[in-house]
């Protein structure tokens, strides 16, 4: 397995919740239960996260996005990270409504954005009143905080990461509906049937979350690579004369 279990272990992904929390659906998930916790069977989760990642590395290689979902506080900042390290849309503010069903309004509040840079552009901020200023400056800021960081998603994701998706079930339901793929760190709290791709964990502790987030990251790095390397081929192709043209011009530097 390209994942080790050992250090699943060491960064407490396989903490469960409280035995009387739990979903029975993720019965195959659970190895044991312990002082009243069930422990998940990370031979299943390392196996998981393969599947996974070969998965999300064949729809970055496809140069489509990945939009990561996590609101949650100790989420937040590990998502944020290692998303724009690899330049993947996320959300880590409120979900906003409709933002995969009703995409169109969403490019609009982005194009806003746009709008509002322009004018300090060129010059037109400058013309409007002190409290006209303020209050466009408050959406700008506004915009920036919940849209800011998928600014470059023209188009709906090829798929959606989650993080904790009894949390996110906004987002889940809204991909279901557009038949987006789901991938997920689910908990034993949760029901795995919401998810197409679960990857059983611990969605609560910062080092369980950013153990599975840097697995997930470095399989789409490794689609993002494959994509470029085969741009690049094309365009070496191309650059090529092809053998007839080349023995045309040899003829014709002769003659």
């Amino acid at each position: 397995m390209a994942v080790e279990v050992k250090e699943l272990l060491e960064a407490g992904v396989h903490f469960g919740h409280l035995t009387r929390k739990w979903d029975p659906n993720m019965a195959p998930y659970v190895y044991m239960e312990r002082n009243g916790i069930h422990i998940i069977n990370l031979y299943k989760t390392a196996a998981k996260i393969d599947e996974a990642g070969e998965a999300l590395a064949k729809i970055a290689a496809s140069g489509r996005k990945i939009l990561f979902v996590a609101t949650k506080k100790q989420a937040k900042d590990i998502v944020a990270e290692k998303a724009g390290s690899i330049n993947m849309p996320y959300i880590t503010e409120r979900w906003p409504g409709g933002m995969l069903t009703n995409f169109v309004t969403i490019r609009k509040a982005i194009k806003k954005m746009a709008t509002i840079d322009r004018m300090k552009k060129d010059g037109t901020f400058l013309t409007l009143s002190k409290k006209e200023r303020l209050q466009v400056d408050r959406l700008r800021a506004k915009l920036e905080k919940n849209l800011g960081s998928i600014v470059d998603m023209t188009r709906l994701p090829g798929a959606l990461f989650v993080v904790d998706i009894k949390r996110e079930h906004i987002a889940i339901k809204e991909a279901q509906k557009l038949n987006i793929p789901i991938f997920a760190m689910v908990d034993t709290n949760s029901d795995p049937r919401q998810v197409d791709y679960v990857i059983p964990a611990n969605d609560d502790a910062s080092k369980s979350i950013d153990k599975i987030l840097t697995h997930v990251t470095e399989a789409i790095t490794g689609g993002l690579n494959e994509r470029k390397a085969e741009k690049a081929e094309k365009a070496e192709g191309k650059a090529k004369p092809a053998p007839a043209k080349k023995a045309k011009a040899a003829k014709e530097e002769e003659e």
